[in-house]
């Protein structure tokens, strides 16, 4: 098949199936919506592979569908942008979603809205596959808002739990604000640019470089700045970086399948993606990647800080992924966009593993989420274990695992960047390396060595939690079935070796070619690479590696050795544990000024506005007029004859003064 072919059925494979289990599923049953959605992504991910190796063999499109507006001298249309750095997004997104998918027979095996949920997750695999595939601005924004959609969906599946309910509320206003930046941003081009197609703006960019815009009078801003910096804030919303962060979180109300579709290689991702398709224009800013690398070094030091005070297990993996998208935001801001989209890369293999690790423990304990109720359960879980200790060892970045060639990375490109703030990023990044092993390994120790905490006193089991569709849990925790755990070993395999197979290519072999803007900070890199094996060697007399190091070590201790430490250094820390617990106050402050102010305005309006002025002007006021008025009326309505002609000779007076006044005048 020719190149459009394949992208056209890797595109709307999932949306085929999304629509066949949602109309059908109800009627011709469950396995009829996992069978045709798990087919549908499974052809998007072989149409995925054979795109791949037509890029990597010279081929590229650029091409539309249909022509959906056209105007004079402009049209805006529907069309496919296949290049290199499509094709590994596509393959990693069809890759984890087919992963996702076998998993999610398992994990919701009992769920009454089964049938849904598949449709749900083929229909988001749509939306991404549209945004990543996108060759203009307007079908970015398309894909950009399914993608929200859609995550809200999911995040409220379960839309009996208020939790639940509240969380997708949140994400969806939380994103709303990041999208409204991004709009102001794709405004911006047409405005200036006249055309929403990539390749004409990328083109036509170099000949604004000058150009200013007045934002606020008397102020001049550089054109590509304000654009830059409107589209990043949508990347900042839907990426979840600081302030825009407070969504992802709570998003673990959903289930943990879409958890780690949408925080492992989709929808937290879809933002990074974006920089680096638009790097050619942020490379024509430095005052916007600036902000980027600035943004990106405050949320992955500082939301790895949150992570190691989480005892719910998935949010742990959620902090832990805001982390990491931190670094991913750091690499765009320095330049280094293949670096970014490399460790965007393995960190969606290393993460899902995470997630779907934590969903293993979560069924085999009956859904239960919380680390002190958990411990030892490696010698009952151990094909678990073993690849959540594989996603562990990559995602605190330890050689040789993928996460090491993508942090390490990253690091490197921090220290060697230009750009204004870099410093600061890479002191914060080399803070985040150490946090971020602690953290992890935490997570491993605390959940599945040392005493079994999933027994009470008596040696029961501890009741289970709230999820739909399961009855309590008695007895000894086993390991999952082979759904669910096929999925986690064929994830881990990549989270090993992606990293020594890519790295070269990727970063320093000109696999993405004119699809990412080639910087001097990659040129720099490239001076200083030497092979993924010296890579490694020289990892071990680097100070990001001991910091790893130091960051188990101490985990060990407190979770292994001492576990009795961590109470106390929680009771001895005082402030300081609050501010993280609380997460730093910005839900409280969120609660209290925007969630607080609306209903104080709405409260407000509805007091002022609605009692006061439409009732009690408008309507009770209007009653009031006519009643008076009424009452005026009837004290002449008596019934008395002499009334009736006194009030004529007083008509008549007064007419008669009025005229004779006109006609003096």
């Amino acid at each position: 098949m020719d190149l459009m072919t394949l992208a056209t059925v890797a595109a709307f494979a999932p949306l085929a199936g999304a629509a066949l289990a949602g109309l059908l599923g109800w009627k011709l049953g469950r396995a009829f919506a996992h069978t045709v959605t798990i087919a549908s992504v499974a052809i998007s991910f072989l149409a995925s592979l054979a795109i791949l190796g037509d890029v990597a063999a010279g081929q590229s499109l650029s091409a539309p569908l249909y022509t959906w507006i056209a105007g004079d001298g402009w049209s805006i249309h529907v069309g496919f942008l296949v290049d290199r750095l499509t094709a590994v997004m596509m393959l990693v997104v069809t890759f984890v979603s087919l992963m996702v998918h076998v998993y999610t027979i398992g994990y919701m095996a009992d769920d009454p809205g089964y049938q849904r949920f598949f449709s749900y997750i083929s229909l988001f695999t749509f939306s991404m596959l549209m945004l990543v595939m996108a060759d203009n601005f307007l079908q970015l924004f398309f894909g950009w808002e399914a993608v929200g959609l859609v995550s809200y969906l999911l995040i409220g599946f379960w839309f009996k739990r208020p939790t639940a309910i509240y969380a997708n509320l949140k994400a969806f206003l939380v994103n709303r604000v990041g999208d409204f930046g991004f709009l102001l941003g794709i405004g911006f081009v047409f405005a200036a640019f006249g055309t929403l197609d990539y390749a004409a703006v990328f083109r036509a960019a170099p000949d604004f470089a000058g150009t200013v815009v007045e934002i606020v009078p008397g102020a001049d801003w550089s054109l590509l700045t304000v654009i830059c910096v409107g589209l990043f804030i949508g990347a900042m919303g839907k990426s979840a970086q600081f302030p825009l962060h407070v969504w992802l979180p709570d998003s673990m109300e959903g289930p943990t399948p879409i958890s780690a579709l949408i925080h492992a290689a989709t929808m937290v991702t879809a933002g990074i993606f974006m920089v680096a398709r638009m790097s050619p224009l942020f490379e024509l800013s430095q005052a916007a990647l600036s902000m980027v690398i600035v943004v990106g070094a405050v949320t992955a030091f500082f939301m790895a800080l949150v992570a190691i005070v989480q005892v719910d297990i998935k949010r742990v993996v959620a902090y832990s992924t805001l982390s990491q998208l931190g670094y991913m935001t750091m690499a765009l801001g320095a330049a280094a966009y293949p670096i970014a989209i490399f460790h965007l890369m393995t960190h969606a293999f290393f993460k899902a593993v995470l997630f779907l690790g934590a969903g293993s423990v979560i069924i085999a304990l009956h859904h239960e989420q919380d680390m002190r109720k958990m411990g030892g359960l490696r010698k009952y879980l151990p094909w678990t274990y073993a690849t959540v200790l594989i996603g562990a060892i990559a995602n605190a970045g330890l050689p040789p695992f993928s996460g090491f060639f993508s942090k390490e990375s990253i690091i490197e490109a921090l220290h060697l960047s230009q750009t204004p703030g870099a410093g600061f990023a890479y002191l914060l990044a080399l803070g985040g390396v150490f946090v971020g092993a602690f953290y992890t390994f935490r997570l491993v120790f605390f959940a599945f060595h040392g005493k079994e905490r999933f027994r009470d006193a008596h040696g029961h089991a501890h009741a289970a939690a709230e999820e739909p569709g399961h009855e309590e849990f008695h007895g000894t925790p086993h390991e999952s079935p082979w759904v669910v755990t096929l999925p986690l070993v064929l994830l881990a395999i990549p989270s090993v070796v992606i990293g020594w197979w890519a790295i070269q290519p990727m970063l320093y072999g000109g696999w993405f070619g004119s699809s990412i803007a080639s910087t001097a900070t990659m040129a720099e890199m490239a001076k200083l690479f030497h092979g993924a094996g010296a890579m490694v060697l020289h990892a071990f007399g680097t100070l990001p590696f001991w910091l790893d190091v130091a960051g188990v070590a101490l985990a060990a201790y407190l979770y292994l050795v001492r576990p009795d430490l961590p109470a106390v250094i929680k009771a001895k820390s005082g402030v300081l544990a609050t501010i993280l617990e609380r997460k730093y106050g910005f839900d409280d402050f969120n609660d209290w000024f925007f969630a607080g102010g609306a209903r104080a305005l709405g409260e407000g309006l509805a007091k002022w506005g609605d009692r006061t002025i439409i009732d009690g002007i408008m309507v009770n006021g209007t009653a009031r007029l006519v009643g008076w008025f009424a009452g005026v009326a009837r004290r002449v309505q008596t019934g008395y004859v002499y009334h009736y002609a006194f009030t004529m000779i007083i008509g008549v007076f007064a007419l008669l003064t009025l005229w004779l006044y006109h006609a003096r005048i």
